[in-house]
């Protein structure tokens, strides 16, 4: 009589039986290795003994047994479609921390991974094609948890990287009326050209990612970016479809515009403060020498013209020291470089220090206010104070120089209407105004989605800090990044670190 074929499900148990039900487990399908916790080839019983021979098997047997302190490894039965769950928070963890997923291949690295979490270590591979995705369609699911049946403030802006590429930013916030809400970067995305349609499309492709069963336009109620005419046309046909949105232009990047002004009106401080930062660029000796004539005097600074405050605050540190710097480059040869001969040369100029003590005296407020200006969590009444108190200060500006700074604030302010309608705003939310009709609110918005404007934004400031990252991400040794993974890797980044908590 021939020999009756056995079933899967009793070929799995023999082996389970074989091999031992510590090591090994079945739901009468597929047999699972335990200690591995993976699907194990069970056509052939050669097959189950190279497994257990491997070295992957022999290392996790071990670092059960000291786990267990020499016990029968207790393991339960995982299921063959879950993702580790182990892999998945590592992943996670070096994504947010900024670290390369290469870094994997480091032996000490895995070692020391291996040694304290007693798991075996993922290669790249394995995160990059199998977790990377998950993490950041888990974070996107995050988002449209949180700002699910919220009003929301929005902030887009667009910058060039290290590859020459045009990327725009998309920050959401969720607008409460009792406390600050949380903030998010919702999207990154690549444009063939910086104008209005672009942005449009841009900010209609993120909001479906928040919307995907439709875009919630009454649900936006304030749209910050600066003041690029493209982005105020932009605003414009925006506003056709979110009817109750408002368009403000970033407040700090309106100060900032105010400073440039200083700047050039002061052209003799701009040539002291752009040479001096020269004499002492790449210069070691030099550096060496002032750190020994002053060593409790920190190095002339390095301005940054596009970074908000810089120049001004470079200006108030030669005035506070000018004999010092003065004195030391002075003492350097001129024919060493064309900078120090540029300097020694505006150093001569007469009113040279009274410059730069009417900056100093007028305008070391300036600065001061662009960073408070970029906290976060504050209600809006603090921050329209802030602007009003530069306003007041501008008042008492005198002198030709006064005047057309002046001018400028007013030019700046007056220009941002948005700015007015929500000044009108707080000053309801606060009790000094007591007549809506008095407004010029959008059409569609009514009287209670002014309740969700107290702890409004009044810069761009987060769109600037998730451009910070992208610059940190983009390293010159990760610069072969695909646009979509730099996606995923910054989205899971920031809304892991960066806007939890600054």
């Amino acid at each position: 009589m021939p020999k009756e074929k056995k079933t899967v499900a009793s070929r799995l148990q023999g082996f389970v039986s074989e091999f031992g039900s510590d090591i090994f487990s079945t739901d009468n399908k597929v047999l699972i290795c335990k200690v591995c916790e993976t699907k194990v080839s069970s056509e052939k019983r050669f097959s189950i003994s190279q497994h257990i021979a491997s070295d992957k098997h022999v290392r996790g047997v071990q670092r059960f047994k000291r786990k267990e302190g020499n016990k029968n490894i207790q393991l339960l039965v995982p299921s063959i479609s879950k993702k580790s769950e182990y892999n998945l928070d590592l992943c996670k963890a070096m994504l947010a921390a900024n670290i390369p997923l290469n870094k994997l291949s480091n032996p000490q690295f895995r070692s020391f991974l291996e040694k304290y979490t007693m798991k075996d270590t993922p290669v790249e591979s394995t995160l990059r094609l199998g977790y990377v995705d998950k993490c950041y369609i888990d974070t996107v699911n995050e988002i449209k948890e949180k700002v699910n049946g919220k009003k929301i403030w929005i902030s887009m802006d667009e910058t060039t990287d290290v590859e020459g590429r045009y990327i725009v930013s998309t920050i959401i916030g969720t607008l409460l009326h009792d406390s600050p809400g949380e903030i998010f970067l919702l999207n990154i995305d690549q444009l063939e050209k910086a104008n209005h349609s672009t942005i449009c499309k841009a900010l209609d492709k993120s909001l479906l990612l928040l919307w995907p069963d439709g875009i919630q336009y009454d649900n936006v109620l304030l749209f910050v970016t600066d003041a690029a005419p493209y982005m105020t046309k932009a605003a414009r046909t925006l506003q056709s479809f979110s009817t109750k949105m408002i368009h403000l232009t970033c407040m700090a990047h309106g100060l900032h515009r105010v400073a440039e002004e200083i700047r050039s009106q002061f052209g003799n401080v701009d040539d002291l403060v752009a040479n001096v930062k020269q004499v002492f660029r790449k210069c070691p000796y030099r550096i060496q020498y002032f750190r020994n004539e002053a060593p409790d005097l920190p190095l002339p600074p390095s301005p940054v013209i596009t970074r908000w405050g810089t120049w001004l605050t470079a200006a108030s540190y030669y005035c506070t020291h000018f004999e010092t710097i003065k004195r030391i480059v002075e003492s350097f040869d001129e024919s060493d470089a064309v900078a120090i001969k540029k300097s020694k040369n505006v150093f001569k100029l007469q009113q040279l220090q009274a410059n730069l003590i009417y900056i100093k005296s007028n305008f070391d407020c300036l600065p001061i206010a662009i960073t408070r200006l970029q906290e976060q969590s504050f209600l809006l009444s603090e921050g329209l104070k802030i602007v009003e108190e530069i306003q007041d200060t501008f008042t008492k500006l005198e002198g030709h120089h006064g005047i057309e700074i002046k001018k400028k604030l007013k030019y700046v302010l007056d220009k941002n209407i948005g700015y007015n309608i929500i000044r009108k705003i707080s000053k309801v939310l606060s009790g000094e105004e007591d007549n809506i009709a008095n407004l010029d609110l959008p059409d569609d918005m009514t009287a209670s989605d002014l309740l969700y404007f107290k702890y409004a934004p009044l810069t761009s400031a987060d769109v600037e800090r998730s451009f910070s990252m992208l610059k940190n991400l983009l390293v010159d040794n990760r610069r072969s990044f695909k646009l979509e993974n730099i996606k995923k890797t910054l989205i899971i980044q920031c809304n892991f670190i960066t806007y939890t908590k600054y």
